[in-house]
């Protein structure tokens, strides 16, 4: 692909992308977002994680464009005003919880006002569900949720790390909250460069001008990028945007 692409918006994952293993971002990483954003260029951060544990890593990096939140299920405006959100049913909250129970895995869930780590609300209806997470180190346990889950037709399941599986409502990904983000922006989807290293940021990697798969990246995530930087411990981030945007180097 030709290195004379014209971005305009960086979008980045966090957790396995952004920040390092110490879940901290690198001056080297600061330091390349900054000249971005001095350069004109809009800095997304889009993640599966709930605005309550992004909003300050935002902050603290002087983001002053959109925020795409729990893999696209929320979106945030320039002053963190919420423009978007779209919610699983009941239903399927429920009958996932019943899945983690027979197969004994832990869960996590994003609700509108929280993200459920220990316990669960016994009263579903209760409550707005954005997001639905199992997690478990036996791959035939998670085959067989996956399969499950897939046989529902009515869910978009992705993960965020080789051992989970998170799951938004159908169509719900990180790809269609930053089409929305760009449109609001005068912005081209092939004017904006993506990375990742996760399931759920695959579709994002694949609809931008250029996807960038983290030097960490899951296989699959590597193989739908356009080209492979270093890993979360090595800045790739930093990397990518010298090339790509700054184009030094």
């Amino acid at each position: 692909m030709g290195e004379d692409k014209n971005i305009r918006l960086i979008a980045l994952d966090m957790d396995g992308t952004l920040l390092n293993e110490k879940q901290e971002i690198s001056q080297e990483n600061i330091k390349a977002i900054t000249e971005a954003q001095e350069k004109g260029v809009h800095v997304v951060l889009s993640t599966g994680r709930a605005l309550a544990s992004c909003r300050e890593l935002s902050k603290s990096l002087n983001l002053s464009s959109y925020l795409v939140t729990v893999n696209g299920s929320e979106v945030y405006d320039e002053k963190g005003r919420l423009i978007q959100r779209n919610r699983i049913d009941n239903e399927h909250i429920r009958m996932m919880h019943e899945l983690s129970k027979k197969y004994k895995t832990r869960i996590w869930a994003v609700t509108t006002e929280k993200v459920w780590y220990e316990g669960f609300p016994e009263d579903i209806e209760a409550h707005e569900w954005l997001k639905f997470g199992f997690d478990t180190e036996d791959d035939e346990t998670r085959n067989i949720i996956l399969d499950t889950l897939k046989k529902t037709e009515a869910l978009e399941v992705s993960n965020s790390s080789p051992t989970n599986i998170e799951v938004n409502a159908l169509g719900i990904n990180k790809a269609k909250a930053l089409k929305h983000v760009c449109e609001r922006l005068g912005i081209q989807i092939k004017e904006m460069m993506a990375v990742g290293d996760s399931l759920n940021d695959i579709a994002m990697i694949t609809e931008a001008g250029v996807g960038v798969a983290m030097g960490n990246a899951q296989d699959a995530v590597k193989e739908a990028a356009d080209w492979v930087t270093g890993t979360n411990t090595e800045h790739g981030v930093a990397q990518a945007i010298r090339h790509w945007v700054l184009k030094k180097g």
